[in-house]
């Protein structure tokens, strides 16, 4: 639905531009790492590292998209045949002037927020807050239009949070202790937020195609697309089981009955992708999507939090 009465510059034309349902995407990797946490160490994890990192993400996925924006407007991917959610340059709601303004302070807050957890797990985590501002930029910039945008995806929304999310909630321990169940959650979690990305790149296959962006799914086809969109779920949620059933193994049967709740809705979603093919309706599987990765976020977390239970 296209937003015609939006004023420029004005506050509703930044919250369409934050786009507030991308924000589970940032939400899930940091809900798995705390309850990991809290699976391993119960009432011990420490609560002020678990709401920074909870902000410190939030931020971060405003930030992306304020520079996804402001990039892709720049040059000239947002056009009048896009087939997804309106940008807000694109639209006119916000000027390229003040999108720039806009993601220098976003940029500048997540730092803000994020600078504290240096006390919690040192200067460490100076050279992985660096290394999330830089490419958040570089997704945009660069990544995304050579078909890395899935990698980065599997690092920094799945490895990265889930991973340092565990390391800064729990109590002091060395970095190179995250034990492998908590590395196998991440890479899970990475999986399936990837979902979203092919989808999104399934449907814009053929624009990204003129507009010579390189996407994994411009290169490996839409059939390609398709069955990479099947699997994605299908090897996260395997993933997901084996990490599940290492830190909670006296309830394994009810776990892995939890989690094939989510291939449910994932091979709901793909049925529908498969049908539609093509178009803007592929804006529904997108939405699919989206409920998905945080039912997965929901289901892996209550299965951990039954750990400590």
């Amino acid at each position: 639905m296209i937003e015609s009465n939006v004023k420029v510059n004005s506050a509703k034309a930044w919250f369409l531009a934050a786009r507030p349902k991308t924000l589970t995407g940032a939400a899930v990797p940091v809900m798995i790492g705390i309850s990991a946490a809290v699976a391993m160490y119960g009432s011990s994890v420490r609560v002020v590292p678990a709401v920074l990192c909870m902000l410190f993400a939030l931020v971060m996925q405003i930030d992306a998209n304020f520079v996804n924006d402001y990039f892709d407007f720049m040059k000239g991917t947002d056009d009048e045949q896009r087939l997804g959610p309106k940008r807000a340059c694109a639209q006119g709601w916000i000027t390229a002037a003040a999108m720039r303004s806009g993601l220098l302070y976003t940029t500048i807050l997540a730092c803000a927020v994020g600078l504290p957890l240096v006390y919690f797990g040192g200067w460490e985590m100076i050279l992985v807050g660096f290394a999330c501002v830089v490419f958040c930029f570089l997704y945009t910039i660069s990544f995304s239009y050579i078909g890395l945008g899935d990698v980065l995806v599997l690092v920094f929304f799945g490895l990265v949070p889930v991973c340092m999310t565990y390391w800064l909630v729990a109590p002091p321990t060395p970095l190179m202790s995250i034990p492998w169940p908590v590395i196998v959650l991440s890479i899970a979690c990475g999986l399936i937020i990837d979902t979203l990305l092919v989808v999104n790149n399934y449907r814009d296959i053929d624009n990204d195609r003129r507009a010579g962006k390189r996407t994994l799914i411009v290169r490996i086809g839409e059939r390609g697309g398709l069955i990479l969109y099947l699997l994605l779920g299908m090897a996260g949620t395997i993933l997901a089981i084996a990490g599940i059933i290492y830190l909670n193994w006296h309830d394994g049967q009810f776990m892995q009955l939890i989690m094939f709740i989510y291939i449910q809705f994932h091979i709901g979603s793909f049925t529908e992708m498969r049908r539609i093919r093509k178009g803007v309706e592929l804006n529904k599987v997108l939405g699919m999507t989206a409920r998905n990765m945080f039912i997965f976020g929901v289901l892996v977390s209550v299965a951990l939090l039954f750990a400590w239970l």
